[in-house]
This record gives structure tokens, sequence and C-alpha cells, in this order.
């Protein structure tokens, strides 16, 4: 398989998902990365269901390898920056300040290796007045403006992913292949600071776009609306996702797939900003008429008609779609206790060849030796 980062070390010393996402995603392009843990504890995520092997700590860990280490002990505090020294890239998580406090700051470690690419994520960032706060997902997402995007506007609750965590983990990635890229011609590296807030406000680039050129503020339903998305409930309980976006041929299918060409005369749907304004009673008129036949029945009808749609799957359905299946997305692996078992790959190809080698998350200090002995191997040699 293509590891395009082999030649790539990554330390790790994050928690929950920021820092972790981040170094998985340069993991999965092949990285070494070893993940620094607390003795006995290891990643609070470990535990978030019990044990010290959660899903939750599963999702964003694999393709590392894991040793424990007290980084209060001044011996263990020497060792890793020794492993420090044979790195590439340096990723934390902490509140601003406690890697410093810690013997792991950006000054700390350039000492030992002056081309380290050194990220620090944090949630509000590194100064001004919100830096100390604690921040999570739903603190990130709420301050960036994007919770209010989610949130049903009637009876309103946190609903969804983490978000803001993922895609912190995921802009931080890309900024540090940036700075190795760069490196890889002036030697130097570089110090990155990125922060949920930045990130999750840059996620939401297009709400504030709407905001600075038009004064308009977005809210949950502005999306749905202008691209006309709809989801229907089918007979057999099962749901239909249609995204007719501005082409006519879109609606047109949609009427002949339901047999509603009545409509294409009604003046509330004759036009594209006329069906965005009635948006609400088209929905009143087609709901009960897509209860009338299963969701496998409708996905025919309109894959006949030419209307962009998908099944509206679960979890334990999308994986086993024909196109899923043909894309190999869920792939097998080898974990060491548990024997077979399944995620999903990288969404990437590299000269058409696909990611589906992948190492199951490490249980606490499982490369520990290993580690120790190439860093001793190291200094003896």
């Amino acid at each position: 398989m293509v590891k395009i980062l082999k030649n790539i070390r990554v330390i790790e010393l994050g928690t929950y998902i920021t820092g972790p996402a981040a170094a998985m995603h340069l993991g999965d392009l092949g990285a070494d990365v070893i993940k620094v843990e607390r003795p006995g504890a290891g990643d609070p995520f470990r535990a978030f269901k019990g044990g010290l092997y959660s899903p939750h700590y599963q999702t964003y860990n694999r393709n590392k390898r894991s040793i424990a280490i007290d980084t209060k002990d001044p011996a263990e505090l020497a060792f890793l920056r020794d492993l420090v020294s044979t790195a590439d890239v340096f990723i934390q998580n902490f509140r601003p300040g406690v890697a410093e406090r810690l013997g792991v700051g950006e000054d700390d470690l350039r000492k030992v290796k002056p081309d380290l690419v050194y990220c620090a994520i944090s949630g509000f960032g590194q100064s001004g007045p919100a830096r100390d706060r604690p921040a999570f997902d739903t603190v990130a997402q709420a301050a960036s403006g994007f919770l209010r995007l989610l949130t049903p506007p009637t009876n309103p609750r946190v609903i969804g992913p983490a978000i803001a965590d993922a895609l912190t983990g995921q802009y931080a990635a890309m900024a540090i292949l940036a700075a190795l890229l760069e490196r890889a011609t002036t030697g130097k590296g570089r110090r990155i600071d990125i922060s949920m807030l930045e990130a999750m406000t840059h996620f939401n680039l297009d709400s504030f776009t709407h905001y600075f050129a038009v004064d308009e503020v977005m809210g949950p339903l502005s999306r749905p609306t202008v691209s006309q998305s709809y989801t229907f409930e089918c007979s057999d309980g099962k749901w239909v996702a249609i995204h007719m976006s501005s082409p006519a041929k879109f609606w047109e299918g949609l009427l002949e797939a339901t047999g509603q060409e009545q409509l294409a005369d009604d003046p509330r749907f004759a036009e594209r900003l006329e069906r965005i304004q009635h948006q609400d009673d088209l929905i009143e008129i087609l709901t009960p008429v897509f209860k009338t036949k299963t969701r496998d029945a409708w996905c025919e009808k309109l894959l006949e008609a030419g209307v962009p749609h998908a099944p509206a799957y679960d979890s334990d359905e999308a994986l086993d779609d024909p196109q899923a299946q043909h894309l190999q997305i869920a792939v097998e692996m080898d974990h060491p206790e548990k024997g077979k078992t399944k995620t999903v790959r990288p969404p990437y190809s590299f000269d058409e060849q696909v990611e589906t080698d992948i190492v199951a998350p490490p249980l606490l200090d499982q490369h520990g030796a290993e580690i120790r002995a190439e860093i001793a191997r190291r200094k003896a040699g």
C-alpha cells in the first residue's frame, strides 16, 4: 500500500479528539505516530465507556503506537525529549501554558530538535480574554456561530456528532503537512497554533460570507430551502434524501417520479424562487405521498427520473450499499486482543491504490518496550 509519509515521525501528546485526530490523519498517510500517554490511565477517552478501549478512543487513534511516559518524572521527561529528537512533528492539545509547565513547550523541544514542526491545538487560542476557558465540541460550535445552523428552531437541543473536534484535527493536519512541505525546502521548522474557535469559524465561512455580502443571518433552514433539499419518511419507516439544487430537470424529474405533475402549474412551485418561498407547502404535499411506498421503491423511481437522491442510511446500513462495497470503504484490521474487526479506510487513493492496511488503535503502552529499545539503540549507536 502507499505510505506517503512513511519517513515522517509524529509524537502526539493528545487527549480526547483534536490532537489525536490530527495525528491519526498523518498516521493514515503512513507516518509513524507515537502516542504518549499517562501511565495507568492513558488518554481519558479510553475510559469513556469504562475500561481502557472505548469506541470513542478507537475512532481517533488507529495507525499509532502507544507508550506510557510519566512526564513528572525527570528521567522519563528526559526520555521523552530523546524521543522527540527523533521526530519531525509534535502535537499537543493542552490548554495554553500546560505544555510549558510539563516541560514540553516549543522552546523546550526545539532545543533537542531545532527543525521540529510544533503544533499546539487549543480551544480559544493562545492569547486573549478567553484563552483559559475550557472548550469542548459544543462550546466551539456555539462560539463560532455554527451551532445555530444545526439546532432545531423549536425545542432546541444539541444534536449531531463532534464536528468541531474532528474538523479542528483535520485543519491541524493540513497545516502540519504544509509546514513539512516548506521544511523540505528551507530546513526550518514551524510553530502551528490552531484553535477550535478559528477552525469552526473557517468551516462556517458560508454563513459569514452571506452576512458580510448581503447582511443575511443564516439559520438552520437557510441552506436546505435554497438548495431545495428534502428528507421524507417512506412506508417502511426508512428515509430518503433529495437534493435538487437549481436545474429545472431535477424538479421535473421529482414530479414525474412522484406522479405529481399537476404541481408544475401551481403558482407556488412553478419557478425555483417560488419553490424556495413555499418549501413548507411542498413538504406538506409530498410527505403523505412518500409514505405510500418503501424506500427502495422510491429510490428506484427517483433513479429512473434522474433525481439526485440517496437512501438516508443509518450506520448499520451505509457500508452495505453496493457503491460503498465497490469502493471498499469498510476494511478489516487485526486487533491484538479482539482478532478481526472493521473500520472505515481513508477516503483518498494514490495512483488508483486505496489504503486498506489499517493498524488497530493500540492498547495502553502496547509499544512501550519496543520504542524504548529503539531510543536506547539510537543513543548507543
